[in-house]
């Protein structure tokens, strides 16, 4: 093939990955209260809330904040209002019950992403109130961004390289806030305090990923005012983030190759693919690749090395969603052949939702509640077992000097209730998979478990899902749930050319 052939071939395959990247954002970030709702005397409450501005969330629903004190067990100092959006319920009769949505991170902001949340959960709002809350940190809650400069493309593509530290102190430094108090047991007393001041006796939980640690913990200390929950992608309490992932991460990859070698089209195309994978990545640490490319948004050209942390992160940032990872076996062969534009270009499909993240929220829960608990021999044993060795070593670092809090050695015990819960896992999930569920579920005896085939993380919105949680969510059990319709769901099928799957003859 010519060099032209080849650049028009990637050019193609890089416009596809970032048709990809627009769906897998509006995937990942699947992981209210009207007055008519609530008796006469409880009509006040909703006095304090108004209809929302196009700044604020969907202009149908109603907006407001709720003040908390930053340090809920001193009840005294600094206090920081918590942005909230109610999405009231359409029918003239709703559910007393509403639906709180919690957001996955941590460090994302539910409110603040509720126009594309209603679209994932708008059926719901046809018999109950939809709530959405920044939880502390994120969104409009007092968030704790980070506004660093923004660095080159060489600096984006070197995973090796240690995070800008004197950025991060600069960062805490700013913040008119505490982050000790900033986290999960705190926000979900907040929580409770919000369901208080909207006048709800009992609500439903859904939480997503990160949030399903966030339910969890709220079923734990709230008991009596839950009355079902749904989790979807689980990440409990005793998870020890992100030590987990090179594990889950190596299932993954395990999985796709598993898949190739069982389809015809893909094994023919792509043989030895796991042998493949190996040697690229052998190959990258031994001896950095040195190319140009070109960064997939600002055009902006550049020498840049890529070596084995950068391959093995956007292999693993790939495995999010099946649709990416049918790229995979095709990416990998370019990789071979030193063309990485198209691996750039699949590195930067979930730039978007990084940002959506406010990175002090996400330091404080997981430098408080994560990281004290992994020690060298762990992340030592997970190097070892995975193709990602070491990678995420740099999160820890900031960790050093972020403010501590101590966290009871309650918190880590399994959370034990008997509230219907339905557990949502994708089968092909690289970081919060089918057994962290099934972890859960041993100490929730009115749990259920569904594992979604050729799903990854995210199960919500994917096949009859969203129906079957719905159904849950009405009927208060999972008992009379047929949930056959998920086996009709498989792996994206690989692409055998970057024009896609190779077609069957008619």
């Amino acid at each position: 093939m010519t060099r032209t052939g080849k650049q028009q071939e990637s050019s193609a395959l890089v416009a596809t990955i970032r048709r990809v990247a627009v769906m897998i954002a509006v995937a990942m970030l699947i992981a209210l209260a009207s007055a008519c709702s609530l008796s006469s005397e409880e009509v006040t409450t909703f006095d304090l809330l108004e209809p929302c501005t196009n700044e604020e969330g969907p202009v149908d629903a109603l907006c407001g904040t709720v003040e908390v004190f930053e340090d809920r067990q001193a009840q005294a100092g600094r206090k920081i209002a918590l942005k909230l959006v109610v999405l009231p319920a359409l029918s003239n009769k709703p559910s007393p019950d509403p639906l709180f949505i919690l957001a996955g991170g941590p460090g994302m902001g539910a409110a603040e992403n509720a126009a594309l949340f209603r679209r994932v959960f708008e059926r719901f709002q046809t018999s109950r109130d939809i709530v959405l809350v920044d939880q502390r940190g994120t969104g409009e809650s007092n968030p704790l961004d980070c506004d660093s400069p923004e660095p080159d493309f060489e600096e984006l593509v070197n995973f090796d390289a240690d995070p800008p530290l004197d950025d991060v102190r600069a960062c805490l430094e700013g913040y008119d806030a505490d982050p000790r108090h900033y986290t999960t047991s705190v926000a979900m007393d907040d929580l409770d305090e919000v369901r208080a001041f909207l006048g709800y006796e009992v609500i439903n939980l859904y939480g997503g990923s990160y949030g399903t640690r966030a339910g969890l913990v709220y079923l734990r200390r709230h008991p009596e005012r839950v009355r079902a929950v749904v989790l979807d992608g689980v990440a409990p309490p005793d998870m020890k983030l992100p030590l987990s992932a090179p594990l889950d991460g190596q299932r993954a990859l395990d999985l796709l190759i598993a898949d190739c070698e069982a389809d015809a089209a893909c094994n023919e195309r792509f043989p030895d693919l796991g042998g493949k994978v190996r040697g690229l990545l052998a190959r990258l640490e031994k001896q950095p690749a040195r190319v140009r490319l070109q960064h997939p948004r600002t055009g902006e050209w550049a020498d840049v090395e890529i070596g084995r942390p950068l391959m093995a992160n956007a292999l693993f940032g790939a495995f999010y969603s099946p649709l990416t990872t049918s790229l995979l076996p095709l990416l990998i062969e370019r990789a071979e052949q030193n063309d990485f534009q198209a691996v750039i270009a699949m590195g930067f499909a979930n730039e978007d939702v990084a940002d959506l993240l406010s990175p002090g929220m996400f330091l404080s829960v997981i430098c408080n509640e994560d990281v004290p608990r992994v020690t060298g021999q762990d992340r030592d044993r997970m190097a070892s077992e995975s193709f990602l060795g070491d990678l995420f070593r740099y999160r820890l670092r900031p960790c050093g000097f972020w403010p501590r809090t101590e966290i009871a050695e309650e918190y880590y015990e399994p959370v034990k209730s008997d509230a219907p819960v339905l557990i949502l896992s994708g089968q092909l999930d690289p970081v919060t998979p089918p057994r962290w569920g099934d972890h859960i579920a041993e100490h929730l005896p009115n749990a259920r478990h569904l594992v979604v085939p050729g799903v990854g993380h995210g199960v919500m919105g994917q096949g009859c899902v969203t129906r079957l949680v719905n159904q849950f969510i009405d009927e208060g059990t999972a008992e009379n749930l047929d949930a056959n319709c998920i086996e009709q769901l498989r792996r994206p099928p690989f692409f055998i050319t970057p024009a896609g799957p190779r077609r069957e003859s008619p």
